[in-house]
């Protein structure tokens, strides 16, 4: 029996301190249901996507849902962590649960409240969400480590900065037409390729630019088994998921193989019984851009090194063939850790449905969602189709 996302919830994504982590997960849970036109009582099982980490005190979270509504006590409620692919995990542990026929419907949320706490202390916990042994232990926080992968990608396919810098400004030139996004303004190309008072250097080659936002925000999923379609406002079906881990050393892999996310592709593709140029468009994980480009490269839209074409043709852009990250992903969206997956599950399905907006791309009828925790240690690809 197949999981649909039957309804969703999004918050805004940025510095929320008006809200701390239980409002952002109670705003989202009830608007979720509400839009699904469930009831609460109808929930069999509830899944919370979160990091935490240090960000709050709060490390017990899963029934922090049932505040919600009186009506979810007593359901389960489990937290479910994979790093910055938390909020796809969480998604993926209710999939299961429908079906293996446990669950009829399910809530999924994920969430975050990353600004509660220093800069200094966001940088030390996401760098704990590596191999700390070896890195983290040794100064190497997550900027610092996509830049070394940006300078690798450098010196073996060339200077690439122009590459990433038209990266970022086309999510955020889409992440204008996104209500929730944490940035909704056009930078330009020339200010994300220059090097200025406002757009430093962060780690190696990367730029303020290239990097994500530290972000508060939550979303939520309401998913049914096909059972419940016919009283279903909408529905979006899971045509195929694949989630692949990688060793979590960096110096038992070959980084910029991107080998994780190239087999998770490689086999949602395959289950899906489709090619990446079969998508109406993809929301991938750009936590700095040199990941969007070596996403185009695991994905299949090109060779190794080749990434920049996409770009050049304008394949990757609105209106292109294949457009990625019409939400302005990430990078102007925001990256609340928890939150993440979810969200990006979320606008799949809104784009599927016909109910993006001004984000909407024309006739979407097939698309693809690339969450991704660590540097590339734990990739999810889901390959999501209306149903309804």
């Amino acid at each position: 029996m197949g999981a649909c996302i039957v309804g969703w919830a999004h918050s805004p994504f940025g510095r929320l301190d008006d809200r701390d982590l239980e409002a952002l997960i109670v705003g989202v849970s009830r608007e979720a249901l509400a839009h699904a036109g469930v009831t609460a009582a109808d929930v069999d099982g509830i899944w919370l996507g979160l990091l935490n980490g240090g960000f709050v005190p709060d490390i017990f979270c899963a029934s922090l849902v049932l505040q919600a509504d009186p009506a979810l006590r007593w359901c389960p409620a489990t937290r479910v962590e994979n790093a910055c692919a938390s909020g796809a995990a969480a998604v993926y542990a209710a999939c299961d649960a429908i079906e293996a026929g446990r669950a009829q419907l399910a809530l999924v949320v994920g969430a975050e409240k990353m600004t509660a706490v220093s800069g200094a202390e966001v940088t030390r916990i996401l760098g704990a969400a590596s191999y700390v042994r070896e890195e983290a232990s040794r100064g190497l926080s997550f900027p610092g480590l996509f830049g070394d992968l940006a300078a690798a990608y450098f010196r073996r396919y060339g200077d690439h900065s122009a590459t990433l810098a038209r990266i970022a400004a086309k999510n955020h030139a889409n992440g204008v037409n996104n209500p929730w996004a944490q940035m909704r303004r056009d930078l330009g190309f020339e200010f994300c390729n220059t090097v200025s008072d406002r757009n430093p250097h962060i780690a190696g080659p990367l730029r303020k630019t290239d990097c994500s936002l530290v972000s508060d925000g939550a979303a939520a999923l309401v998913l049914a088994d096909e059972a419940w379609l016919a009283n279903a406002r909408r529905a979006i079906r899971f045509r195929a998921r694949a989630q692949v881990n990688d060793f979590l050393p960096i110096s038992r892999r070959d980084l910029l193989a991107f080998e994780g996310p190239r087999r998770a592709w490689d086999k949602a593709l395959a289950g899906a019984g489709c090619r990446v140029q079969d998508l109406s468009f993809a929301e991938v994980h750009d936590c700095f851009t040199i990941a969007e480009l070596l996403a185009y490269e695991a994905m299949g839209l090109a060779r190794p090194g080749h990434g920049a074409e996409r770009l050049e043709d304008g394949c990757v852009y609105p209106g292109g063939a294949l457009p990625i990250n019409p939400s302005g992903g990430l990078k102007a969206k925001g990256h609340p850790i928890g939150a993440t997956g979810v969200s990006m599950h979320v606008l799949a399905a809104m784009q599927l449905a016909g109910e993006a907006g001004a984000m909407q791309v024309p006739g979407a009828n097939l698309g693809g969602v690339f969450n991704m925790g660590g540097a590339a240690v734990a990739s999810y690809v889901s390959i999501l189709e209306r149903a309804k």
